[in-house]
């Protein structure tokens, strides 16, 4: 792989500590997302030597001719997009600002990129919400049933990706990660806000009394299978990542409140579900460790105790930052 990359959504958490992974084994990253680079702590490349990064603070949604000026100065040969709106009960609220983002600009963007020559992968980061409801484990074929505006709106951009790589040749991959999760992670997220709640003494509102089963992956995990996926995965295909251990919310956040040696009851509030919450997603990644070589490494124990040290760490700055997910059209 070349060892000049290009970021989109290099303020997520997902693209962030990308970001820092491929910064580790050696490459030139340039990064873009629409806000200013977030807080320190929230941007896992900025704790190693970042000087080999670069950002561009760039909206999809308004700044596509800017985007593709650098994107042609640059010349990276591969592109990973992580941009997105990414909130599933938010996105009943405003569901036209999630489809101009997931689809039209996105679509957009297809549009520009696959008249770069120059560009040999192009890794298109979505997610298993556009399979809705999942019984037993999934592949990478499984028919699409998104209960979401969310979902309906990733699902219609993986649609489009997918007519063009097959009718311009369009060098793209797909990647769908279970729930990600490590220490960096906006506190909006279910395991970085149980942590800080119980620190601050606050208790969290679990939906549904946390009945939905998920899969929690390490975000290293998934940026070296994301990184293999650029290298070796096959032109138009997608790729789960995920473990194979699932787990109910009311289990993960049993576990938690165990790890920090407080009860359950006292930090957890039982409310109603949210509308389109889909059960479980079980997804199979065989295809990613059989034919890429890749396999998890960071247990779910380890993966939390991370995230507590992480919290504890930086508890001074965190309690005093915004805990709630603040939407930007």
């Amino acid at each position: 792989m070349s060892k000049k990359i290009l970021v989109i959504g290099s303020n997520s958490f997902s693209g962030a500590a990308f970001s820092s992974s491929m910064l580790r084994k050696g490459y030139e990253v340039t990064g873009m997302s629409r806000s200013t680079e977030p807080a320190d702590v929230l941007s896992p490349y900025k704790w190693i030597d970042h000087s080999k990064f670069s950002f561009h603070q760039m909206d999809i949604n308004h700044h596509l001719s800017a985007m593709m000026e650098v994107i042609h100065d640059e010349k990276p040969e591969y592109i990973f997009n992580f941009s997105a709106q990414s909130m599933v009960a938010q996105s009943w609220e405003h569901p036209e600002h999630w489809f101009m983002t997931n689809v039209i600009s996105t679509v957009k963007l297809h549009d520009e990129l696959r008249q770069c020559e120059f560009l040999k992968k192009f890794v298109h980061v979505t997610t298993p919400e556009v399979y809705g409801n999942c019984v037993g484990f999934v592949k990478e074929d499984y028919p699409f049933n998104p209960s979401t505006p969310y979902a309906v709106s990733r699902a219609a951009g993986d649609m489009s990706l997918k007519t063009f790589v097959e009718n311009y040749n369009f060098p793209a991959v797909s990647t769908r990660a279970a729930n990600v999760f490590g220490a960096g992670q906006q506190l909006y997220r279910i395991i970085p806000r149980m942590v800080l709640f119980i620190r601050l003494g606050k208790k969290l509102q679990l939906h549904g009394g946390g009945a939905s089963i998920r899969s929690f992956i390490h975000i290293d995990d998934v940026s070296e299978a994301t990184f293999r996926i650029a290298e070796l995965g096959v032109v138009g295909e997608t790729y789960h990542i995920s473990t194979d251990r699932m787990i109910s919310i009311k289990d993960l956040v049993t576990l938690i409140c165990k790890k920090m040696d407080v009860e359950f009851n006292d930090h957890v509030e039982i409310v109603d579900e949210r509308p389109g919450k889909d059960a479980a997603y079980s997804l199979d990644s065989s295809k990613l460790r059989n034919n890429l070589s890749w396999e998890d490494k960071v247990t779910l124990e380890k993966g939390l105790e991370e995230v507590i040290n992480w919290v504890d760490q930086n508890f001074d700055t965190l309690k005093n930052m915004e805990h709630d997910y603040v939407h930007k059209k």
